[in-house]
């Protein structure tokens, strides 16, 4: 499989450039350019396959040019030792768990993914990767979990001041380890721009040799992709009409990669999710991308430091706005609405709830007629522990959710006593040391 930007079809790479060199130079973000049709293996499919052997035979079938099938199954075996779990609430609604993982995030199965594929990569073919990002602590623990005993990937972590959390000393780099945390004296947003400022130099990137950990990088989706195909594996002996799946938007990373196992022919008949700003209803009731109207070419370049991944959904819709509106059933959710799904969850399934998983649940209750008209069945993404939301869940159902020692271990400050960070300039000297 080849992969191309969004803003130049023409500007097409492989795999390993798409992971490696993340950020086209036009500005865009990388996209698979064509797609096999798998529907007869995932017919195949049961309750049987394990997440990591549907994740291999995936990363075979998307990129079996550069990977030979047991090098795919081997990336695979070493990402995923966690999957996700799937589960009835009532009769044809599911929920789909993925958060039983090292952080208690579904940020764990792209990370460690990313990690493995990267590290194989320069196994073959020699040379090494710094991961270069901006995080508040989750996306910082979970990559020090998986970059441990790497020989070919080095992460410089830039936090807000006070903000370091979830490392243990044996991952810093001064300690033997591959993770250089640098303390930022400003806000998250500070650390964003340090980011964007460095990625914005070409030669920087390259002599660096940088990349990213979060969803701007095209290796970091494509293992979300493999969520789908897992819970229909576990389904298909169990339902018999259209399934949907409903999930908080986010960076509209999971909306992506669930269209992207549409196309590799999943049997799926649509999304719902809480409309957006910038995915929400036009005055008939369908879905619409407002910002559409604007050509890639006449936008600001995608993110490094902090993305969204509506480009990559308009890329996919670009060439036939009705299937958007056919396929995407966004519903406006007020706070009241979220909440008391918070409270429903909570009541009748004794299930608690963090914000994002409850307004995946209001917009399933929204759609609700017409998942009767069809017999259809939905399935709750549950993205994340409850205890990364605490504070909402115990203001909404009045209980607090029990944190499991993983996530203790994520939440755990760390005193780096490194001086602080002001501007890129310093973070260009650590990175020489990393090299």
């Amino acid at each position: 499989m080849k992969f191309l930007s969004t803003r130049n079809r023409n500007n097409t790479v492989n795999f390993e450039n798409a992971v490696l060199n993340c950020m086209p130079s036009d500005g865009g973000l990388y996209v698979p350019e064509d797609f096999a049709d798998l529907r007869r293996w995932l017919l195949y499919t049961d309750e049987k396959t394990s997440f990591s052997n549907i994740a291999g035979t995936l990363t075979s079938a998307c990129i079996n040019d550069e990977f030979s099938p047991i090098i795919c199954e081997t990336i695979a075996s070493k990402a995923f030792f966690f999957q996700p779990e799937i589960f009835p609430l009532q009769k044809n609604i599911f929920a789909l768990k993925l958060y039983e993982t090292p952080t208690g995030s579904h940020k764990d199965f792209g990370i460690s993914y990313l990690v493995n594929c990267i590290e194989t990569i320069h196994s073959l073919n020699g040379g090494f990767s710094i991961f270069l990002d901006a995080t508040n602590g989750e996306l910082g623990a979970s990559l020090a979990r998986f970059v441990r005993d790497k020989k070919h990937i080095k992460a410089l972590l830039l936090y807000p001041k006070g903000s370091v959390r979830g490392l243990s000393e044996q991952d810093f780099f001064w300690n033997g380890g591959n993770v250089y945390p640098l303390e930022v004296d400003g806000t998250e947003q500070d650390c964003h721009n340090l980011v964007r400022k460095i990625f914005s130099q070409k030669e920087l990137v390259e002599k660096f040799h940088l990349t990213v950990a979060n969803t701007a990088n095209i290796g970091r989706l494509l293992p979300q992709m493999f969520f789908y195909p897992f819970a229909f594996s576990r389904l298909k002996q169990k339902v018999h009409g259209d399934i949907f799946y409903s999930m908080p938007c986010g960076n509209y990373s999971n909306l992506a990669a669930g269209l992207y196992s549409w196309k590799l022919s999943l049997p799926v008949n649509g999304f719902f999710c809480p409309a957006t700003p910038s995915l929400t209803l036009d005055s008939l009731g369908s879905c619409i991308i407002p910002d559409d109207m604007v050509p890639f070419n006449q936008r600001e370049p995608s993110d490094p430091a902090s993305p969204s991944n509506l480009e990559r959904l308009e890329s996919i819709f670009n060439s036939n706005s009705l299937m958007l509106k056919n396929f995407i059933y966004p519903s406006v959710l007020s706070e009241e609405k979220i909440q008391n799904a918070c409270q429903e969850l909570f009541m009748k399934y004794g299930i608690l709830a963090d914000k994002n998983t409850s307004s995946a649940w209001a917009a399933i209750t929204e759609k609700k007629e017409m998942l009767e008209e069809d017999e259809g069945t939905a399935v709750l993404v549950m993205r994340d522990h409850p205890a990364l939301n605490s504070e909402y869940v115990r203001h909404s159902t009045g209980e607090m959710p029990e944190i499991p020692e993983n996530i203790q271990k994520a939440f755990l400050p760390v005193q780096i006593k490194k001086p602080l960070i002001t501007e890129a300039l310093q973070v260009i000297k650590i990175l020489e040391t990393l090299i």
